[in-house]
């Protein structure tokens, strides 16, 4: 006589989802939510979908502006390094920043969190970080997903994905058509290297024979790890504030670093041409160089070697700009400017051997 095998009673706990591990981070969340409230914002966390009111919001015409974006392998030193309160400052500035380039302002902002299995301190960290970079950005985090799925992650990994949507005027977008021959450009400091090149920094690190929680070689006082986690600065309010003196465009230089980003918002018949000896290469961006012998032409192609905003403007409005940006708390330098295109590249830096040294 075969025997059958007795059945046990299974839950989706067992199976390694916490139903209420993600309530519980839901209820953590709704606080952090609130504190990002701003005019336009209908309704709370917990619906199915989340409402925005543009009339509320105070636009007349408006066009709408979205983008998506992660922090790229900048989570696996978080991970690694057990720091969690940063990333997501990051994650929320990859995504606004790139809604600024048009003139739009953030209005809100939503999340993806994923990992194997839920926990509540970590995912609570991720998520103080989000909300503190709505509020930098001045936008609003009105909605998420948290998904716990066992197997697709290892213990302690995670992953993020944000969302952002904006809105500007439409005789206010700026779109980079009225650049012209002679225009200054100007570039505002990065934090650091952002959330870009890190899959290159990590190899570096690895290649040096460093650990996260060493000194950071670059920085006093200051782990490698803590260092390297510095956030990406958010541009948002200063150079919105600054847009209506006469920024003509304006490029985030994310992934591709200066020589792939500033062109994308230029016309095809202008090229741009820097300054190499213009502005200071943070000390970080020197290390890494030395460090993983990087030439300068791959450092400016990979990272945003200090300048993480670079704006077009006429020659007589760059002095009014600056001095906006200036105001809202941002360092600024003049950095070169447009010229017509002929057959050569379409970003030049005069100087950059020089300026590292070679």
């Amino acid at each position: 006589m075969v025997r059958e095998k007795a059945i046990s009673s299974l839950s989706y706990k067992d199976a390694g989802v916490d139903i209420d591990a993600g309530a519980a981070l839901v209820q953590a969340v709704k606080p952090l939510s609130r504190s990002t409230e701003r005019p336009g914002v209908m309704g709370s966390l917990g619906g199915f979908g989340a409402l925005f009111d543009l009339r509320a919001a105070g636009y007349t015409d408006p066009i709408l502006v979205s983008g998506t974006d992660g922090v790229g392998t900048k989570l696996v030193v978080a991970i690694t390094a057990g720091i969690h309160d940063t990333i997501g400052i990051d994650l929320v500035a990859m995504c606004v920043n790139d809604l600024i380039t048009q003139g739009a302002a953030p209005l809100f902002f939503l999340d993806y969190y994923a990992s194997g299995r839920l926990d509540i301190a970590t995912g609570t960290s991720i998520l103080t970080g989000i909300a503190n970079g709505c509020r930098q950005a001045g936008c609003a985090l009105i909605g998420g997903e948290t998904a716990e799925m066992p197997g697709m992650y290892r213990d302690g990994d995670y992953d993020l994905a944000g969302f952002a949507v904006g809105a500007v005027e439409r005789n206010a977008m700026i779109t980079g058509d009225a650049c012209s021959d002679g225009d200054t450009l100007l570039g505002i400091a990065a934090s650091g290297p952002h959330s870009n090149g890190f899959s290159l920094i990590r190899r570096i690190v690895t290649d040096a024979g460093l650990n996260y929680a060493d000194p950071a070689p670059f920085k006093d006082h200051q782990s490698l790890g803590k260092a390297l986690l510095t956030p990406t600065r958010i541009y948002s309010r200063s150079c919105l504030a600054a847009a209506p003196h006469g920024i003509k465009a304006m490029a985030h230089i994310t992934g591709g670093g200066l020589f792939e980003n500033v062109p994308r918002v230029l016309p095809k018949s202008l090229a741009a041409r820097l300054d190499g000896g213009s502005w200071e290469v943070p000390a970080v961006f020197r290390w890494l160089a030395k460090a993983g012998g990087v030439t300068p032409e791959e450092m400016a192609r990979t990272f945003n070697c200090g300048v993480g905003m670079v704006i077009a403007v006429a020659p007589n409005a760059a002095e009014a700009v600056a001095h906006s940006l200036r105001e809202h708390g941002e360092t600024v330098f003049t950095i070169g400017h447009l010229e017509q295109r002929s057959d050569g590249p379409p970003l030049t830096i005069d100087g950059w051997d020089a300026a590292w040294g070679g």
